[in-house]
């Protein structure tokens, strides 16, 4: 299989986190705090420099191939805070997470990174080459969209109210396009034609985080035709649950989480399969939705049946 060459670009790119993360991090300068949130604004500055001037025909195309150039950067660096914080890798990002994101340390931020790292980096790879073959991808899209927005959401609200609350960094603001760039990826997403069409972009909103409404909407959808919204629901709201549940079930077996509040190993299995199941759920109902997309179709009004009958 051919790969796109935006998705090749974009993959370069994205790997030249591993020798500048480990560069920086032997960089003295950067045992202060603030001059690591200026040393990463400067990064990201250039790093766009750098997408702008090798897909230049693609961004005019699709400005959002340019966001998904630079997340899939963050998602390797991402990644490599994980697999440092486990253990895996040593002498690379020391200094982003002693003075700039120290919250990265906890269970659940290691987990955020590695959803980050390889779910998020593969559907930036898959969204980039639709983009270069010029093709739409509304379904990857809104999966992505609601798995980022939990991420997000779940990783500002813990770090402002958790432990971590009284060392907030200035890398910390970093994070504020984190918050407008879901926004505008999400209205040029719903804009993006597809059969059937969405008229609820609000009620997405609305009901993304709340199970057990959203469970009562899918069951009246599933059993009265012609509700056209729920394809594009059930996709937001399994990218959101296929996140918070993979962190929550690693951060609750992993040794940085304190032990009073750790899965115990005799019951790791029952944990995981109802967990996984519950994860698995959103997942079944989002393939229904696009695996059967007839039934959510709203009919024509009978004054338009009339009209094409009669022309035939």
């Amino acid at each position: 299989m051919d790969i796109p060459p935006l998705a090749g670009k974009i993959a370069a790119l994205s790997l030249s986190a591993l020798p500048l993360s480990y560069a920086l991090n032997h960089v003295s300068a950067l045992s202060h705090p603030l001059w690591v949130a200026l040393m990463s604004a400067l990064i990201l500055g250039l790093l766009f420099v750098a997408i702008y001037s090798l897909s230049h025909g693609e961004i005019s195309y699709d400005p959002l191939c340019a966001v998904f150039a630079v997340f899939a950067f963050t998602s390797v660096v991402d990644l490599i805070i994980a697999l440092q914080e486990d253990g895996y890798v040593m002498g690379f990002m020391e200094f982003c997470t002693k003075e700039g994101e120290p919250y990265l340390r906890t269970a659940h931020g290691v987990f955020i990174c590695y959803w980050d790292g390889t779910v998020h980096y593969l559907l930036y790879l898959v969204m980039a080459g639709a983009i270069c073959r010029r093709r739409r991808y509304r379904n990857v899209g809104l999966y992505w969209l609601g798995s980022f927005v939990m991420s997000i959401l779940v990783f500002l609200t813990g770090n402002i109210l958790g432990k971590y609350s009284s060392e907030i960094r200035p890398a910390f603001f970093l994070t504020i396009p984190y918050l407008l760039v879901p926004c505008w990826a999400g209205m040029r997403i719903f804009n993006q034609p597809r059969a059937p069409a969405c008229s609820t972009t609000h009620m997405m909103l609305m009901y993304m985080f709340y199970v057990l409404p959203f469970c009562g909407l899918a069951a009246y959808a599933l059993t009265v035709p012609g509700c056209s919204w729920l394809p594009d629901l059930a996709l937001v709201f399994a990218g959101a649950i296929g996140q918070a549940q993979f962190s929550h079930m690693g951060a609750s077996m992993h040794l940085r989480t304190p032990f009073t509040y750790r899965v115990p190993e005799d019951t790791w299995g029952c944990f995981f399969v109802c967990n996984l199941l519950y994860a698995l759920g959103p997942h079944l109902l989002a393939y229904r939705c696009l695996r059967w997309p007839a039934f959510f179709q709203q009919p024509p009004p009978p004054g338009a049946l009339a009209h094409h009958k009669k022309q035939q």
